[in-house]
């Protein structure tokens, strides 16, 4: 028996260390400051409505994901800091025919995690479908398919709350672009198993009363015998954080602004969610809407006055508080400085989790290929009516780190077709893209830019340089404002720019994203190829 446990506790160690040296440390955005303090934000990317639980000593987050697959996000942490990436909820979106197609803002919006009797359950709102849910017994392994809780147009989201009675409980909000109201908050009886909703639901709050426009993204919450609901209003990149009391699940509830710009540069901080730690602190986990680089993620600390959250730090004394930039981390220990992965070797038999599709993806897309230390990507044919990348899933990319870094991609390619088309692209409503084409068995390299992509807009394309060989170096180097010039080489060591500087723009709902697509004009039985060593990211 005691060799057995030191054999465990070997295997525990081995464990340990083999993960903390695959761990990947991003090297163009840190918030741990090392000092024992943390600096805003503490992911500085598109991780959009996030929301957090504690389970014991383990802290869990997720985010909106809206129509990139795999979605939902799971994120983790030990100190509220150093978070990461650990798994993703859902594999492909329903109605699978529909999400084939890219469905840009659809999808995943503002989802709410929590745990209930040993299970951790995500229940979140597709604006065009209805309120979802999905469950586990563990975060990092596979998640139930999503269930239909409540089929509705406009019903957005959504968050539960078990109570101490045993009745169950779900808020949410609408979209008015789809349900015809807003600015609303209504509360559902739901079945204690969170299956299914019992009612047609209560309203709790009319923001229309109180000048909170777009009250949206409520949580749920029960405190020193008080319902709180937790909901953002103003607007995503201009509004404040509400919190709202009663001592009646359905109200009426106690009106009270926790946190709000301030004086900061901190534009809308708000929507996410509020939790505490095993020794008593608490702190609110918030977006800040940074236009091009998406919902970046920051951390207030959180003090109780007079029965109401106060988030960040109060100035004046009015019981409103104003984000902070930098602040004392909180007081759980010292653990190792984590990220969330950019950069990516290839080498492994799974892509790394940040990387994403453009819709409900298709296995010969791309494919690990271990052996040769690659990832393997195949052209695919255009779809018909095709104008610009917007229309297409076949997109795999990731989001933007930091306001400023460079993100370079080795690769080797062997078209087999005429006109396939290799896209190293920064992607938003508007994007830019280097762009490999097979033309007269030759290879050529430009720059292809679609203003009003998400209208429309064909690509302009810059004069085109021919390519000699089949392994090239292509670079982004993105600078203050979301300013990107692409580059070029041969050799991995002089690089050329090509084209103009080209300012990237959000896409909808989410932040631009960077990475690759290969597509071919028609119908082949058989695909040029891309083979992508590595994809790094530096300063």
């Amino acid at each position: 028996m005691e060799r057995q446990i030191d054999l465990r506790w070997l295997v525990l160690v081995v464990l340990l260390f083999a993960a903390a040296a695959t761990a990947q440390v991003s090297k163009v955005w840190v918030a741990d400051n090392g000092d024992g303090t943390y600096k805003n934000p503490v992911i500085n990317a598109d991780y959009s409505d996030p929301d957090v639980v504690r389970v014991g000593s383990d802290f869990y987050m997720t985010a909106s994901s809206f129509a990139s697959i795999p979605g939902l996000p799971i994120l983790h942490s030990k100190d509220l800091i150093n978070w990461r990436l650990i798994n993703h909820a859902i594999r492909e979106l329903e109605p699978r025919e529909v999400f084939a197609k890219p469905q840009h803002g659809g999808g995943v919006w503002a989802p709410a995690i929590r745990f209930h009797k040993g299970e951790y359950y995500i229940y979140y709102g597709d604006p065009d479908f209805g309120i979802f849910m999905t469950k586990t017994k563990d975060p990092a392994g596979e998640w139930s398919k999503p269930l239909l809780v409540k089929e509705a147009k406009g019903w957005i989201d959504p968050c539960p709350l078990w109570d101490e009675d045993g009745n169950a409980y779900l808020v949410h909000a609408f979209a008015g672009s789809r349900a015809g109201i807003k600015t609303v908050l209504v509360v559902n009886k739901m079945s204690p198993d969170g299956t299914k909703l019992l009612d047609d639901g209560v309203m709790v709050y009319d923001g229309h009363d109180n000048t909170d426009n777009t009250i949206e993204g409520p949580k749920f919450y029960k405190k020193d015998g008080y319902y709180y609901i937790f909901a953002p209003a103003g607007g995503v990149p201009t509004g404040w954080q509400l919190a709202l009391r009663s001592k009646n699940i359905y109200g009426p509830y106690e009106r009270h602004v926790s946190l709000a710009q301030g004086s900061t540069t901190v534009n809308g901080p708000h929507q996410g969610g509020l939790v505490d730690t095993p020794n008593g602190e608490w702190w609110f986990l918030h977006f800040q809407d940074k236009g091009p680089y998406g919902r970046v993620v920051h951390l207030q600390p959180t003090v109780w006055k007079n029965g109401f959250p106060v988030m960040g730090i109060d100035k004046d004394g009015d019981g409103t508080g104003e984000p902070v930039m930098t602040f004392k981390k909180p007081n759980l220990g010292t653990f190792p400085i984590t990220t969330p992965p950019d950069s990516d070797e290839f080498n492994a038999s799974s892509l790394g989790l940040q990387w994403q599709w453009h819709g409900n993806s298709k296995p010969e897309w791309a494919f690990p290929f271990p052996t040769r230390g690659v990832m393997r990507m195949n052209s695919v044919q255009l779809p018909e009516g095709y104008k610009n990348l917007w229309d297409l899933s076949n997109l795999l990319v990731q989001k933007t780190p930091a306001d400023e870094f460079t993100a370079t991609a080795k690769l080797s390619i062997k078209p087999r077709f005429e006109g396939e088309r290799f896209y190293f692209v920064v992607m938003g409503m508007d994007y830019s893209a280097l762009v490999l084409t097979n033309k007269g068995g030759k290879l050529f390299v430009t720059q292809a830019t679609a203003v009003g992509a998400d209208k429309g807009a064909a690509e302009v394309e810059s004069p085109a340089n021919s390519l000699a060989g089949t392994e090239f170096y292509l670079r982004a180097e993105v600078k203050a404002g979301a300013v990107v010039q692409l580059k070029y080489s041969i050799d991995g060591t002089n690089f050329a720019s090509i084209g103009s500087p080209f300012k990237a723009r959000e896409g909808r709902w989410i932040g631009a994203k960077i990475g690759f697509a290969y597509t071919r004009p028609a119908k082949f039985n058989d695909a040029g190829t891309v083979d992508i060593d590595w994809f790094r990211v530096e300063k």
